[in-house]
């Protein structure tokens, strides 16, 4: 494991507290999830009808890919076992 390969000065450093880490408390986790929230860029109802878009024509086209790949080792093996 790479913990047990450091040197000496760094498991000093770690072995400094010998207590768990404190937990967060369920009220403070809320407001630093709302505080994360506020920070994030939202897209407008015209990027996510684009982003939405594209995502489903690359799963449509996926989805025949697949289908085609599959179609044909069909056909392949019922031509080469009959």
């Amino acid at each position: 494991m790479a913990t047990e390969t450091r040197g000496e000065a760094a498991a000093k450093d770690e072995g400094k507290s010998n207590s768990a880490p404190k937990r967060t408390t369920p009220p403070l986790f809320v407001r630093q999830v709302i505080a994360e929230l506020r920070k994030v860029i939202w897209p407008t109802r015209r990027e996510l009808i684009t982003y939405t878009t594209v995502s489903l024509v690359f799963v449509l086209v996926m989805v025949a890919l697949v289908a085609g790949i599959d179609w044909g080792l069909q056909k392949g093996v019922f031509w080469l076992f009959g």
